[in-house]
């Protein structure tokens, strides 16, 4: 069995639901101390939603002066995973991991254990080779990714920035490809802003309207305005911003009173064409224009970020092609990740893990034949930043 391969089974047999992490931290810590890495745990959270976090960095040999001219890299990952569903709808163990036709199987098998394990691996095989590269390498770790994502990497990131860390790139290690690892990588996600809008009316008997005032009704106008309103265009790397609703609730349950008031939720996924201010003022600029009695609050989620050509998409790039002969689609497609806040200190942020079709599925899994050549790309990305 491959290193790669026995690590990523000894994670995913750890069932680290949001936001336990079950050991997963500490096994890796303890794989980097003797590489010489420095591990620094940094917990966060109350009591009952305790997160992990784990920032850990092997500098470079030079030292002096060209220490500081020396570019770090970051692996980043998330150990938790998101709940197992109902457990007599799987075929194994979530937390058994189970080879079978060729996959190995387990929560967590492609988002994203095995990705940190083959970091990992790749990074203890770069070194074995190259332990005088001039090259600093670090690892970033957190439980809290699939939860609310308040208490892991953002915490570490506002550290880091706290005390002046450069960074400089970093590899996220997020399923990203469609059918093979390396055919798809992400070069940037948009922003999300979400907005819980409450529109007051005046409750009555459906009966007498005259001495009611519905408020679906005075909002549907605004509704279809909003619905049908192009936020801008996009660009070369994104798509247009989306706006979508996500739930309505009005009524009282009754088929005879009309509501007093309808709460709607809704989302912008949206390109770095746009700001979050641009977005919610053009949107409260068309409820005031439907003079609608309303409240709205916001939330942003995290702001879009992109990395364009260049040394970094450049040095994957040619890893993937020397592994598999791929060339890799650049896209920005998908929901969000932690790469939103780690784009706030570094410059330039790729997610590049294995293929994404069972994530948070029954019976998620990784193929076996996807396991060793992400090891090698990663392994080959180090060497390409080192200038080997």
């Amino acid at each position: 069995m491959s290193a790669t391969r026995l690590l990523a089974e000894q994670l995913i047999a750890r069932p680290s639901v949001t936001p336990q992490d079950a050991g997963c931290i500490d096994l890796i810590a303890a794989r980097l101390a003797p590489l010489g890495f420095v591990n620094e745990i940094i917990d966060s959270g109350p009591d009952h939603f305790r997160v992990r976090n784990l920032w850990s960095k092997r500098p470079s040999a030079l030292a002096g002066q060209a220490q500081a001219a020396i570019k770090t890299i970051v692996f980043a990952g998330h150990t938790d995973v998101v709940p197992t569903g109902p457990l007599d709808q799987w075929t194994s163990d979530p937390f058994t991991p189970t080879e079978r036709d060729g996959r190995l199987y387990g929560r967590g098998a492609s988002d994203m254990k095995t990705s940190i394990a083959a970091f990992v691996v790749a990074v203890e095989e770069f070194l074995a080779a190259r332990a005088d590269a001039p090259l600093n390498i670090a690892f970033l770790l957190t439980s809290d990714e699939e939860g609310p994502a308040t208490d892991g990497t953002v915490v570490v990131c506002n550290a880091l920035k706290a005390r002046g860390e450069r960074l400089d790139w970093c590899i996220v290690g997020e399923p990203t490809a469609v059918e093979r690892t390396g055919d798809m990588i992400k070069n940037g996600r948009r922003g999300t802003l979400s907005g819980k809008l409450t529109v007051k009316g005046i409750q009555g008997h459906i009966a007498y309207p005259h001495l009611a005032k519905n408020p679906i009704h005075e909002l549907a106008p605004a509704l279809a305005i909003l619905a049908a309103t192009q936020w801008d265009a996009g660009n070369a790397f994104f798509p247009p911003t989306s706006w979508q609703v996500s739930n309505i609730h009005g009524g009282t349950g009754a088929s005879n009173i009309i509501p007093g008031e309808v709460v709607v939720d809704f989302n912008f996924r949206f390109s770095t064409e746009s700001t979050p201010e641009q977005l919610q003022h053009r949107l409260e600029r068309t409820l005031k224009e439907w003079n609608l009695d309303y409240h709205l609050a916001w939330t942003l989620g995290g702001l879009p970020f992109l990395t364009p050509p260049g040394d970094l998409v450049t040095a994957v790039q040619a890893a993937i092609r020397a592994e598999s002969g791929l060339t890799p689609e650049l896209s920005t497609t998908g929901g969000t990740s932690d790469g939103r806040f780690i784009a706030q200190i570094c410059p330039q942020v790729i997610e590049l893990g294995p293929p994404n079709a069972s994530i948070h599925k029954i019976d998620e899994h990784i193929a076996l034949a996807d396991i060793e050549p992400l090891t090698s790309i990663y392994r080959r990305l180090l060497e390409n930043l080192a200038g080997a």
